[in-house]
């Protein structure tokens, strides 16, 4: 049985682009750089990265794909979880010691 792909339309077009050696070594070249998932050290969380995510979406444009600066060290949780989940909602759910949502973007700082 096919495995059913929860990726819109517009992602499939540009997912080839992760199979070019360009970005073999460009993820290789970042998980050298930092080895340690960005976020998880944020939170004081030693946790090796697995995963190179995109700080700004990419969507196709090779520039902001391939750009070592919109790179960032991450590991399947936290890229799996709280990335993919900022970049389908527009806002992270992530919340400050005191519970508050950290993003200005977050429903709740409307006003």
């Amino acid at each position: 049985m096919a495995r059913r792909t929860q990726r819109s339309p517009e992602a499939e077009r540009y997912r080839r682009l992760y199979k070019t050696a360009a970005w073999m070594k460009a993820r290789l070249a970042q998980l050298a750089r930092q080895p340690l998932c960005e976020r998880c050290r944020r939170r004081g969380i030693v946790r090796a990265a697995t995963v190179v995510n995109h700080r700004v979406p990419h969507k196709g444009d090779w520039s902001l794909f391939i750009d070592p600066e919109n790179h960032e060290s991450a590991c399947a949780p936290c890229h799996d979880g709280e990335i993919q989940s900022a970049e389908r909602l527009g806002y992270s759910k992530s919340l400050a010691p005191d519970g508050t949502p950290t993003d200005p973007a977050h429903p709740w700082n409307a006003d």
